[in-house]
């Protein structure tokens, strides 16, 4: 089949290239030249694993092309996926600028049936709104009468794991009109999807705004999981609990399960805040608060100064000539992803106290540095006391204590003994518990985790 993509950012290249290697013919677009130029010379704009490979290997096959030309990706596809960035407008609902600007060109430049797929994150209603606006880009040209279809297929992809999310789903949501351009819409995504549900039927078929409010009450439920876990490490704290046990405990009964019961330093990233902020405004809009995720949010703004009340209240709350090795600092691993990051809140914080950091991350090394030049702008010689290193040891040289952010795979089994003799004092503060507080002890480390007590170096 023909597939255009409109936008080519995270959920738009990896929805391309996935669906060029299942054999279909994708013309992405996008209106960033740079972003394109890059794209045709072999550049990838994001890190996310495997999609280099597949961007390389459907563009020497000629089923994957760049473009900047709308009209071209109008004409060139029946199935027109619309994947642009819907960031937080100042009141926290999602800016849909970027949405109605795709739809108003699909309607400008259509000659024949299209379906018109939502593939951004939208809240509920906006189907009705990129009809209407197709609508009236039709009626403007005299062609009231050419048919189209609005469909809602949210994306489910975690970022470090999208390509594997999207070859191997474990559902895929569809929201189609029940009339006969809908029906017809439905039956066109069937049969796009159909390599997907060759052993087992994993398409859900609902209403447009039932899956629009799917994907919001998906990532907004994770998100609950995981400030709920946060709020009761905090607690485990006080009362000399160990969180992790806990977690193994309430994790056992198969009502609850371990997925997302890890307590840490908060969630960041492009999508939970996001989803967040925007479903309780489409509530509000309602007359119906939601009071629980207004307590999620205000728990993981919270969170994300854990890490600093640990260290100030060890150190002390003027840290002027201490310094600190921070291992990790996108928001999650196998990422470069830098929105909404704890360790851009960590790093203000010891900055502003006048500590100076000695910083690792294994990919977002790059978009670290320019997002903290932002970051540490009002403070007065900020950005120069924070040191980006290479390789990981080489951030603990002359550093008082390690501080972890985020849980790369390459942090969890270090020369412990390494780590105790470059740094000045033998302290690790923990913000994602991986390490055994046992083990941190034998090593003659002091270890100060999230809800787990802590632990004096012997």
């Amino acid at each position: 089949m023909k597939v255009t993509i409109i936008g080519s950012g995270y959920v738009g290249l990896v929805t391309g290239a996935c669906l060029a290697e299942l054999g279909n013919s994708v013309f992405c677009l996008d209106v960033d030249e740079r972003k394109i130029a890059l794209l045709n010379n072999g550049g990838v704009p994001i890190y996310e694993p495997g999609l280099k490979e597949l961007i390389e290997r459907n563009r020497a096959a000629g089923r994957l092309t760049f473009s900047t030309d709308v009209a071209a990706s109008v004409e060139h596809a029946d199935v027109q996926f619309i994947a642009v960035g819907t960031p937080p407008d100042e009141d926290g609902s999602a800016d849909l600028q970027y949405v109605l600007a795709a739809a108003r060109n699909i309607g400008r430049y259509m000659t024949g049936f299209k379906v018109v797929v939502d593939k951004s994150t939208v809240p509920v209603g906006t189907g009705d709104r990129v009809a209407a606006v197709i609508r009236e880009e039709l009626a403007a040209r005299g062609l009231e009468d050419l048919q189209y279809s609005v469909v809602s297929n949210p994306e489910f992809l975690k970022e470090g794991a999208a390509v594997e999310d999207f070859m191997r789903p474990d559902r895929i949501v569809l929201g189609c009109d029940a009339d006969a351009a809908g029906r017809h819409a439905q039956a066109i995504m069937r049969q796009l999807y159909s390599p997907f549900n060759r052993n087992h039927e994993r398409t859900f078929y609902m209403d447009v705004r039932s899956a629009e409010f799917t994907k919001y009450a998906a990532n907004s439920m994770l998100a609950t999981r995981i400030s709920f876990m946060n709020e009761l490490a905090n607690l485990a704290d006080e009362v000399g609990a160990d969180i992790e046990l806990v977690r193994l405990g309430i994790g056992s009964d198969p009502r609850i399960g371990y997925s997302f019961l890890y307590a840490g330093a908060g969630y960041g990233g492009s999508c939970f805040p996001k989803d967040v902020q925007a479903l309780m405004r489409t509530a509000s809009s309602y007359g119906k608060p939601m009071r629980v995720l207004e307590a999620v949010e205000a728990v993981n703004d919270s969170q994300k100064r854990v890490l600093g009340e640990k260290v100030v209240a060890r150190f002390g709350e003027d840290l002027s000539g201490r310094t600190f090795a921070m291992w990790g600092l996108a928001f999650k691993p196998n990422t470069d992803d830098m929105r909404e990051a704890p360790s851009r809140v960590l790093a203000r914080e010891l900055v502003s106290r006048g500590a100076g950091l000695r910083v690792h991350d294994p990919v977002s090394m790059e978009e670290a540095r320019r997002v903290l030049e932002d970051d540490l702008a009002d403070i007065p010689g900020g950005m120069a006391r924070v040191h980006f290193c290479q390789q990981q040891m080489d951030a603990l040289d002359g550093a008082d204590a390690l501080v972890i952010v985020t849980e790369w795979k390459v942090f969890r089994s270090p020369d412990f003994a390494q780590i105790r003799s470059q740094l000045k004092e033998p302290v690790i503060f923990d913000g994602r518990n991986l390490y055994e507080p046992d083990a941190m002890v034998q090593a003659g480390i002091e270890y100060h985790a999230i809800g787990r007590p802590t632990h004096q170096a012997r």
